[in-house]
């Protein structure tokens, strides 16, 4: 605590809870002095943005948060950290990806497949980059009168290149790795930082002396690293596995971090700090679940996500709502009365619980599978099995093909008196495998 009393006091002038407006005027936006129009509309919309009576309680200030009497308060300002620290996250990911989760990923048998590289051909790539990656039967027919190709050459060709982009499984091996690694560390940390904390089993206390409550540097840091590393799923999301719930994995980071920031700014920080550890005790499940997945652990496999499921069943559906959403819609108006502020983190939370929701649907749906023997594969992924069988086909195709090209009558004869004359659109016969999680 010393240390961050120490710390925030060599920093006071520089990074004052009071908004920039206060202290300095901005730059016109368009050059030229502040008096310009440009500057003075962005100056009018920064102290509407940083208005007391939008963030805080009525008869509160920002000044209410400048450090004094030995209170340390967190600061807007502080924020800023959080992209340099999210971009070092993404170079410990490489550096962890390369060289821990690669060579424990390949002790366990797993290796990266190669997929047969498709043909340069501008019409097609055109089309499949912008429109549709699985075109329609009229649309093939377009593209072959285009691209001068025929129609089994045209779906070949969208077969390979939906293969082309699909993700191996060593790739989302070192994903889940790094996801689980980050998890279980966090996890630790919150509980390390949280278990002799009043608010941490009385959720009334988490308004004890609001606002005046001073931030802790445990507090400090499990809020900088947790909103670094989410800054960091959002600056790699072009580059990890997309699955079916993309749009609303990018709608949960960025609410996580909108309330986060909400929360730090207007000191709700007891409260940000137990919905954090609320969503990081079933993402270590998770993540560990799908670790063994991938290394064809089926039993372990299924043994977490079991507990996974009934966790987040717990943490995400009955203690979010009743104790934490409870916590922050209830108690508050007893010490002051409703503001926007109060409102717009509400929502938010709402938001996360409306999308906890939909992913215990779509758990539901993989217990039933599950139950009844026909689990193929995680809910949220594209369908594997099926891309899989599409390439044994092809490939056999392919075969097929060249020997038609190539060969001569005899080896055509021998080929279909050892297979029948259909035996090249026989399907590889390890085609399905038992998935629980993707």
């Amino acid at each position: 605590m010393k240390r961050l009393v120490y710390w925030q006091s060599n920093f006071k002038h520089t990074h004052s809870r009071k908004p920039a407006w206060k202290q300095q005027p901005l730059p016109a936006l368009s050059g030229g002095t502040d008096s310009g129009k440009g500057g003075g509309m962005f100056n009018t919309l920064y102290e509407w943005f940083w208005w007391d009576r939008i963030w805080l309680p009525r008869n509160l200030t920002w000044a209410d948060l400048e450090d004094k009497d030995g209170r340390v308060y967190a600061k807007a300002s502080h924020l800023y950290v959080t992209v340099p620290y999210a971009l070092a996250f993404l170079l410990i990911r490489y550096m962890f990806e390369r060289w821990i989760a690669t060579p424990v990923a390949v002790s366990v048998g797993i290796k990266q497949k190669v997929h047969l590289k498709v043909e340069d051909n501008p019409i097609l790539e055109v089309y499949y980059t912008t429109r549709y990656r699985n075109p329609a039967q009229a649309d093939i027919a377009g593209l072959s009168k285009k691209s001068s190709l025929s129609v089994r050459q045209i779906e070949r060709w969208f077969r390979r290149r939906r293969s082309q982009d699909r993700p191996g499984v060593l790739k989302k091996f070192r994903e889940a790795s790094w996801r689980f690694v980050f998890y279980m560390f966090a996890f630790i940390g919150g509980i390390a930082a949280l278990y002799d904390k009043e608010w941490f089993y009385d959720t009334r206390e988490v308004w004890t002396g609001f606002p005046k409550q001073s931030m802790l540097e445990s507090q400090y840091w499990y809020y900088i690293l947790e909103m670094s590393f989410y800054g960091s799923l959002l600056f790699s999301v072009a580059f990890d596995v997309k699955r079916k719930d993309f749009k609303e994995q990018i709608i949960h980071h960025l609410a996580t971090l909108v309330l986060l920031s909400f929360s730090w700014c207007v000191n709700y920080i007891r409260i940000g700090t137990l919905v954090m550890l609320v969503h990081d005790t079933s993402d270590v499940l998770l993540e560990s679940a799908k670790l063994f997945n991938y290394a064809k652990s089926e039993k372990i496999c299924q043994t977490l996500f079991i507990i996974f499921a009934i966790v987040f069943m717990v943490t995400r559906l009955i203690i979010f709502p009743f104790w934490l959403i409870h916590c922050t819609w209830v108690y508050p108006v007893h010490h002051y009365p409703a503001f926007f502020g109060y409102y717009f983190f509400n929502v938010m939370l709402v938001i996360l619980l409306c999308l906890h929701i939909f992913w215990a649907y779509l758990i539901l749906r993989m217990i039933k599978k599950f139950l009844i023997g026909s689990l193929k594969g995680d809910e949220r992924s594209d369908n594997e099995e099926e891309e899989e069988e599409e390439d044994g086909s092809t490939a056999t195709e392919d075969e097929s093909e060249e020997q038609h090209k190539t060969g001569n009558g005899l080896a055509v004869d021998e080929k279909e008196d050892k297979n029948g004359c259909f035996g090249c659109l026989s399907p590889p016969e390890n085609i399905c495998r038992s998935k629980t999680v993707c």
